[in-house]
Formats: C-alpha cells, sequence, structure tokens
C-alpha cells in the first residue's frame, strides 16, 4: 500500500507499520470472516481509516490496537448492512398469495354464515373489531353477558366445524 504525501518520513514511518502489521491483521480478519476476500477488503479499509488519522497517531495510545478495533468495527458494520440487505430483500419478495387469500376469505365466510346472525353479529363485534363486550351488547340491545355467551357459542361452534373439516 503506497500513499503519497508531502512527507517522506511519515509515508514512510506508515509504511512500515503496514509491513509490520499487515499479515497480522489479515489473519485475524480471515479468521473472523471465513472469506479471504473479505478478510483483505477489511484489512485495507482499516489501514485506510488509520492513514486518515497518521498525522496525529502520537494521540492514540496503542496504535495496532486501534488498527484491530477499527477493522473489526468495520466487520460489525458490514455484518449489519449485509443483514439488513438480506431483512429488505426478504421483505420484499414475499408475495402474497391472491389465490390462497380468497381461498381463506370464502372459507371464513362459509363458516360464519353457518352460526346464527347473532353468533355472527357477537364474534364479529368482540373478536374482529375489537369492542368489548359492554359496547357490543349496546350496538345489539342485548345485556353483555349475553354477548359473551354468543361469542362463546361462536367459537365453540367453529372449532367445531373445522374439527369436522380437518378429520
Amino acid at each position: 500500500m503506497h500513499f503519497q504525501t508531502e512527507d517522506a518520513s511519515v509515508e514512510a514511518s506508515f509504511d512500515t507499520f503496514v509491513e509490520d502489521e499487515h499479515e497480522r491483521l489479515f489473519k485475524a480478519l480471515y479468521f473472523v470472516t471465513g472469506d479471504r476476500e473479505d478478510a483483505e477488503d477489511l484489512t485495507q479499509e482499516a489501514f485506510l481509516r488509520l492513514w486518515e488519522r497518521w498525522d496525529r497517531i502520537d494521540s492514540i495510545d496503542d496504535t495496532t490496537a486501534y488498527l484491530f478495533r477499527v477493522a473489526l468495527n468495520g466487520f460489525r458494520m458490514h455484518r449489519r448492512r449485509a443483514a439488513l440487505a438480506i431483512r429488505r430483500q426478504l421483505a420484499t419478495t414475499q408475495e402474497r398469495d391472491a389465490f390462497a387469500e380468497a381461498e381463506m376469505h370464502a372459507d371464513v365466510r362459509r363458516l360464519l354464515l353457518e352460526l346464527s346472525p347473532r353468533q355472527r353479529a357477537a364474534l364479529l363485534l368482540v373478536d374482529l373489531l375489537g369492542y368489548p363486550s359492554e359496547e357490543a351488547a349496546r350496538m345489539m340491545r342485548v345485556r353483555p353477558s349475553t354477548v359473551r355467551n354468543l361469542a362463546s357459542q361462536g367459537r365453540k361452534a367453529l372449532r367445531s366445524m373445522e374439527r369436522d373439516q380437518d378429520a
């Protein structure tokens, strides 16, 4: 690695540091990444970041430790970016199956239509729309205990119908 600078002694000291530490850093990163190309890329990036601060190298207590920390931070950053890219890709590639959804809607509709109208109303208000039984009772003009009873009967009937279908 060779960088242009006005001060030849600064460049020489950096070149010497690179020669002394390159192999150790590469081996450590190869061990961490398990991939030669990734290890080489991270090694080069770490030395580049160090070169950017080389004029202030005297303020760093342990240059080698700093180099390794920069390299490992680079590895973590690459890994986070890769994980984010994978999550984004998975989110966009999971397509909805319109036929399966239509079939499910038809099944749910058919099952609900087999319930009594009052059971169906209680289930829809309480379970689907999330109303408390008191509010659903007010809408249905019955007592809250009646709504809870109708919803319970409706759920029991749906479970029974599902078991019959699976058998």
